[in-house]
Order: C-alpha cells, then structure tokens, then sequence
C-alpha cells in the first residue's frame, strides 16, 4: 500500500550538502588548532633564540672597547637594539655585562639549554595567559662560542604581543584554508556524492507517488563504485515491484473472473450432484461403482472452485484436519491420474505410471481434500510434461524426526532454467506452453498452511524429484 503523501528534499540549510561543508570547515579548523601549538612555541623558540643571537653580538662591542668601557649613550643604545635591560657573557675565565643601570628583578626564568617539546607547548601558552609587563630572564648557548654562555634581561610583553601577531596570522591563514579546501571538498562530494545521492533521492520519491509508471523511479548509471551498485538494485527493485504489482493487478482480474465463474459452476456442478444421486438410487452393480467415485469427484471440484477463489482473495487455504492413511490418498491420487491418462493416451499416446511405496502404516493429520490438491498437482504436472513413471517414497528421516519426509519423482525432461529461477511464482513458474504456474503455488500455500514445506531437490534431464515435509502425527 503506497500512501498519497508528498515527499520533498529539504532546503539547503539542513541538506546534506551544508552539514558536509560545516563538517570540513569544523575538521580542518581543529587541525588547525592541532597544529598551532607546536607552531606557536616554535616561534617562541625562534624569538628568543634571535634576541640571545643579538645580545651576543651586542656584548662583543662591549670586549672591543678599550678596557672593556663603553658611554651610556652607546650602551642604551646597544642594549634599545636587543630591546633587553641587560646582557651577561659568561666566558670560561670571566662574565661580561652590559647595562645602564640595575635591572628589575626577574621574575621567569628561561633556561633553553633544557627546552623541549612539550615544555615549549606548555612555557608558550603560560606566556600568552599571563598580563602585565613580567621580566624575564633568557639564558642560552653562544651561537659564536658554544662553551659561552648568553643572559639576556628583558620584557615578556614584547615576547607576548608578537605571539598575540603571530596567532592572529596564523587564525587568519586557518580561516582561509579552511574555506578553501572545505569549499574543494564540498564541490568534489557534490559532484560524487550529494548530486547522485540527491538524484537518487528524488527518483525514489517520485516512485513513491506513482511507481507503476515506468517514466519515475531510479534511472540507472554506468558507475561501477558503491552509488553505481545501490542504483542498479534499486532499478531492479522497481522492476520487480513493477512486475509484482502488475501480477496483483492480474490476479485481482483472476479472481474477479474466477468468482463469477464460480458462481456458475456451482449451478452445474449442483444439478451434476442431482443426476448422481438418481443414479446411485439404481439398482445396477455397474451405474453404483461408478457413481460413488463420480459423485466423489464432483464434490471435489465444488470444493476446489471455493478454495481457489479463496486463494486469489488472498485467503490462506481452510484446513478441516483428520487422521488418515498416506497410502490411501496417493492410491485416489493413482486413480485419478490413471483416469487422465486414458484421456492422454487418446491425444499423444503417453501414459504415466504412478508407484506408490509409501508404508501402509503412516498415518498423518491433515486437511485430507488440501493434501490431495498436492499430490495431484505435482502427479499431474508431471503427466502434462511427458513424464512416463512417478515414484512417491519416504524421504530420510530428519534429525528431530519431527517431520514426515516425502520425495515425489518423476522421470520427465525437466524444467528449464527460467522455470526453475521462477518456481513458486504465480505466472513465473510454469514449465510448460500456456500455463500459469499457479499450481505450484498453490501446493507451497497448502504445505506452509499445515506446518510443512516443499522445495525442489533437483531437475535436469533425468527427472524432477520434489520433498515434502509434514509435521508427524501426534
């Protein structure tokens, strides 16, 4: 049952399209955060390596002058070219200073001969967190003379308002990649992705509304990728609801059909009874053998017009169970084929033999009308495709023996491929010119009904053999 409601793909804002892109920005952005802080240590690093770099040349002004004495002016400015208060140079055999007056009191110390990794992440955050102008001592190796040591004394603000520049570059930069390999992404899964996935969307909507127009539904594709293989199956699932609802709409007729014919036959099935019963009331041996089989089959045939108009109503087959011998209906069904084998014999010259070597002491509970309707489906079957011998035995025993077993052969040319691939398929399975496969449904429909099932074990040039099981009597 398909409903009448309208379906429609959501606007851009909550598409698919617009979470991929704020996805990929979101993702790109925090690997951007991932990589910021290493990158912003290093630059910490870097700054204060150039600051010892320059106090180190600075210091070398000082032990150039003539008894290591230089003027106020040109130290301030030696030192206003470092933006330091003071240097160290600590040599093996004495220490340098350059000053103009005694510096503030340090209050950081950084020691890079002992940074590392994750303590420059950590020393590097500590100095953005930090406010006001903090004093802070760098002490590190000469890049003239590693065996020397350089101390500078300077301002942290300085250091922080550069990493606040830097951080602000590096945001900016974020900002901009981001955007742009979002925006590559999201154009690269429009193309592979979201477009399909919408036309998908929108085929699928459009089978909804009408699906037994072929012109709606899913187009297919030339992908071979995992898009290409979900819109093939699609394809073929319409196909196939395409041809399940046509068949719906075939069997609806049939039953139309079947109901009025029904209607008819009864009429003349029920004078037929009549005639019967005043021919049973007649003294000849002859006319009473044969009217009790007649009157018999009359009243199957009564019974079989009511239960396939059920079947095509859609009504699961009414069972009246009992407990009966097995070998006592396949002899009825023995019977009544050797009846219409006589009829086949007039037309083709074929006749069907039917063994029956199932024990005389089986006895099993079911619907004793419905069961002959299997037995004599497949029988016939068999008789109609020029099978000459049909063989009914006990299969194996299972191994809960919970179930009854039974192999029903035959020696006919078996079926065909497309016979087989559609067995059990109402107008599908039929392997014979002009009929409608119903048959077969009709016997799974009645084993299924009684707790057991059919299937087919094999069928090739040899033969057909089908098993039946049943649940045991109790």
């Amino acid at each position: 049952m398909f409903r009448p409601q309208k379906f429609s793909l959501p606007p851009l804002r909550r598409s698919l399209s617009a979470r991929l892109l704020l996805l990929t920005i979101f993702f790109v952005m925090l690997a951007e955060v991932l990589i910021y802080a290493p990158s912003v240590s290093n630059f910490r690093l870097t700054w204060l390596n150039d600051r010892l770099a320059s106090a180190d040349l600075a210091i070398l002004a000082l032990e150039a002058a003539p008894d290591e004495n230089l003027s106020t002016d040109l130290k301030s400015e030696l030192l206003g070219r470092v933006d330091a208060f003071a240097i160290v140079l600590t040599r093996p055999d004495r220490r340098l200073l350059l000053y103009t007056q005694p510096p503030p009191a340090v209050e950081i110390t950084v020691d890079l001969r002992q940074s590392s990794l994750m303590s420059g992440i950590g020393d590097a955050f500590g100095t953005l967190a930090r406010r006001g102008d903090g004093v802070m001592r760098v002490i590190g190796e000469s890049p003239q003379n590693p065996s020397m040591l350089v101390e500078v004394v300077l301002n942290e603000a300085q250091l922080r308002a550069e990493m606040f520049g830097y951080s602000r570059n590096i945001l900016l930069l974020s900002i901009v990649i981001s955007v742009f390999t979002a925006t590559l992404l999201y154009l690269a899964l429009q193309w592979l992705m979201v477009r399909p996935m919408r036309r998908i969307t929108e085929g699928i909507t459009e089978f909804s509304r009408d699906p037994q127009n072929a012109a709606t539904g899913v187009k297919p594709s030339h992908r071979d990728d995992e898009i290409g293989v979900a819109q093939s199956v699609l394809v073929e699932m319409q196909d196939d609801l395409r041809a399940s609802l046509k068949q719906q709409e075939r069997l609806a007729a049939l039953g139309s059909a079947v109901s009025k014919i029904n209607h008819d036959l009864r009429g003349i099935l029920s004078t037929a009874v009549l005639m019967s019963d005043r021919l049973s009331a007649l003294d000849s041996p002859e006319v009473k053998r044969i009217s009790g089989p007649l009157i018999q089959s009359i009243d199957r045939a009564i019974n079989l017009c009511t239960r396939t108009l059920n079947f095509v109503r859609d009504e699961g087959p009414e069972l009246h169970q009992s407990r009966f011998r097995l070998t006592e209906l396949i002899d009825e069904v023995a019977a009544d084929l050797l009846v219409l084998g006589e009829g086949q014999t007039a037309v083709n010259g074929t006749v069907t033999a039917l063994a029956n070597r199932v024990p005389n002491e089986v006895v099993v509970e079911a619907d004793r009308d419905q069961l002959y309707r299997v037995f004599a489906n497949l029988t016939r079957n068999a008789s109609q495709v020029g099978a000459h011998a049909i063989d009914i035995k006990l299969g194996p025993d299972n191994s809960d023996n919970k179930y009854l077993v039974i192999d029903v052969s035959d020696d006919g040319p078996g079926m065909v491929k497309s016979a087989r691939d559609g067995l059990f398929k109402a107008f599908a399975g039929s392997a014979r010119k002009g009929g409608t496969g119903l048959g077969l449904v009709i016997v799974r429909d009645v084993m299924r009904a009684h707790g057991g099932e059919i299937e087919l074990l094999s069928s090739d040039d040899s033969g057909t053999v089908f098993r039946l099981t049943l649940p045991r009597a109790d």
